[in-house]
């Protein structure tokens, strides 16, 4: 089960550098204004042959001065409901602030494990402001500099000796696990009640492997899986329910611990910023997709002329990822409810495919032949075997050349495509690989 990181603190302290540092991406946008972090900010950091996921709260806050530091609060409160451990960033340049007193309270009162980071530390003269960080009740300041990365590897030694390993996933060994994932109001209890309420054959139900989701197992259609349900649990008081970030942050656990996601988009309101934040963090995490439009009933127009534009309207926000199944359905009427499920259970046996050496090349090599990769420089691309790699998360193709270093990616994307044409992979991504023969 993935753990997962948050970095918090009031804004400028180096939090998105910090985060780059620890994902070694340039995802974030980096600058000296405060509140320019915009960008979704999560990745993977392995250390060590541990991998956690991190969250950079600094990338919601709200730009205006009233709500900045309720807003700040708002996010460091989600985050202690929601991570497994907290690196609270403070600026030893600029010394101790009020707002870094709040956010400590709120802290301390969160009984998680807290680093406290004090940042910005670039030469020796900077260490000597750690001492005033001790008033805040944390611990040692671990003094490092996000910018040059020194200190970041003791930082890091420290953040994987404080989160558990005990893995709690073994209940469910092999068992497909669907994710019910999308924002608040767009359905996800009423969904799920609607299968349990259906016919109560579940045989299970583990809580809180993750600490907020719970898996409920089913055997339908002669065929096992657990449901994973972010939804109703815990309700949140101190936050309200529209923040962006805290539906993010609900569905990190879900997608990484899933195999198949089932994304909820509600009908009356189209497709929102939100649900496309919550299908990157789907494809970041290479899962399998199935998008459900739940509320249809409380559509007016229900033709086939509305379908294709609702369809074709998801379908262009997604791109270039167009191959997953959409089901107009009602949680509420339970239409094409158990449609839902059957797709999800399609679409993970798709997940699992498994194509013989010999179709694949008896397939795709006269494709290949009629149209090559175009030639650069003068030299000509041969592309002379496919097969599918074993025992891979998702379905992975190796594609054997003389020249791999001058396919481009729009030829890989017309391979996908071909592959896309003569198996069923709905919903699930691939991997297509250009290797040396």
């Amino acid at each position: 089960m993935g753990n997962l990181v948050a970095i918090v603190g009031r804004p400028n302290v180096g939090k998105s550098t910090l985060f780059n540092r620890l994902t070694n991406s340039r995802r974030a946008i980096v600058s000296d204004e405060a509140g320019t972090t915009r960008d979704r900010q999560y990745g993977k950091c392995e250390w060590n042959g541990r991998e956690f996921s991190v969250v950079d709260t600094g990338g919601w806050v709200v730009n205006s001065d009233d709500v900045f530091e309720e807003e700040i609060r708002k996010q460091v409160i989600v985050a202690t409901e929601e991570a497994d451990l907290v690196l609270f960033l403070v600026d030893i340049k600029n010394g101790l602030t009020d707002l870094d007193q709040d956010v400590a309270l709120i802290l301390r009162r969160s009984k998680l494990p807290v680093v406290l980071v004090a940042n910005k530390a670039d030469d020796g003269k900077d260490l000597y402001g750690q001492y005033e960080f001790y008033k805040l009740g944390l611990g040692d300041p671990y003094c490092i500099s996000a910018a040059t990365g020194s200190g970041t590897g003791d930082l890091l030694d420290l953040v994987v000796s404080k989160l558990n390993t005990d893995e709690a996933d073994d209940a469910m060994d092999g068992t497909p696990r669907f994710a019910v994932v999308g924002r608040p109001n767009a359905g996800k209890s009423s969904i799920i009640n609607a299968f349990i309420g259906e016919d109560r054959n579940i045989v299970t139900d583990i809580a809180g492997t993750t600490r907020d989701s719970i898996y409920t197992k089913y055997d339908k259609f002669g065929f096992d899986f657990y449901l994973v349900d972010t939804a109703g649990i815990r309700r949140k008081n101190k936050v309200t329910e529209d923040l962006e970030f805290y539906s993010v942050m609900r569905s990190i656990r879900a997608i990484e611990n899933s195999d198949v996601c089932i994304l909820m988009i509600d009908a009356t309101r189209g497709i929102e910023a939100q649900d496309m934040n919550i299908f990157q963090l789907i494809q970041k995490n290479n899962k399998s997709l199935v998008v459900v439009v739940n509320k249809w009933d409380l559509v007016e127009d229900k033709s086939q002329e509305a379908i294709k534009t609702f369809e074709t309207a998801i379908r262009n926000r997604m791109a270039p990822f167009v191959d997953f199944p959409i089901i107009f359905a009602s949680a509420v009427t339970k239409q094409r409810i158990f449609k839902v499920l059957e797709t999800a259970k399609q679409v993970y046996l798709n997940r699992k495919i498994k194509i013989g050496t010999s179709k694949l090349n008896e397939v795709l090599l006269p494709i290949i032949e009629a149209t090559p990769p175009p030639s650069i420089k003068g030299k000509y691309i041969k592309i002379k075997y496919v097969s599918q790699v074993p025992d891979t998360q998702i379905p992975t193709f190796v594609f054997y050349a003389n020249l791999p270093q001058y396919v481009k990616e729009p030829y890989r994307r017309f391979l996908e495509n071909k592959m896309r044409e003569n198996w069923t992979l709905t919903g699930t991504p691939i991997n297509v690989f250009i290797r040396q023969k």
